[in-house]
């Protein structure tokens, strides 16, 4: 009996990876790759006193970008409800940047959901931190700013 339920599970679980890492190789991802943002450059806007500062959300497990904004995983409704709650407060033009950081692009849960929003909202300046490792290597590694 237990293998009667178990196997539908399992069999669903990997098509769900194949369809996510297909959907990354060929491309069709919900963001352009003109909406990534690289993490030096982020981090001089951040360092940068008198740069006009984007809004940043944390849509991960955790994260501790300086001045970013803590949503929780995005993958889970209600932290996409969350961030959607947050963002519908904001104007179409805003600059908005969100960042997981668990994991590369090909794996997270997260990123995919967050940024789906935001196109659907119609976000116009909305942008994807390229941690293409994790949010350890690509950033905390490189000094870059967090939070005390």
């Amino acid at each position: 009996m237990k293998s009667k339920i178990i196997f539908p599970i399992i069999a669903i679980a990997l098509l769900a990876f194949a369809f996510r890492s297909i959907t990354f190789q060929t491309g069709q991802e919900p963001w352009r790759k003109n909406q990534l943002i690289e993490p030096a450059e982020l981090a001089k806007i951040i360092n940068n006193p008198s740069a006009k500062k984007p809004i940043v959300y944390s849509i991960g497990p955790g994260g501790n970008i300086k001045g970013s904004i803590e949503m929780g995983a995005a993958q889970e409704k209600e932290n996409l409800d969350k961030l959607k709650s947050t963002l519908s407060k904001f104007n179409k033009d805003s600059e908005i940047v969100i960042f997981c950081g668990c994991c590369p692009f090909e794996h997270c849960p997260n990123i995919r959901p967050a940024f789906t929003l935001l196109n659907e909202m119609k976000f116009t300046s909305a942008k994807l931190l390229n941690l293409s490792h994790n949010l350890k290597v690509d950033w905390i590694d490189k000094g870059y700013p967090m939070n005390n």
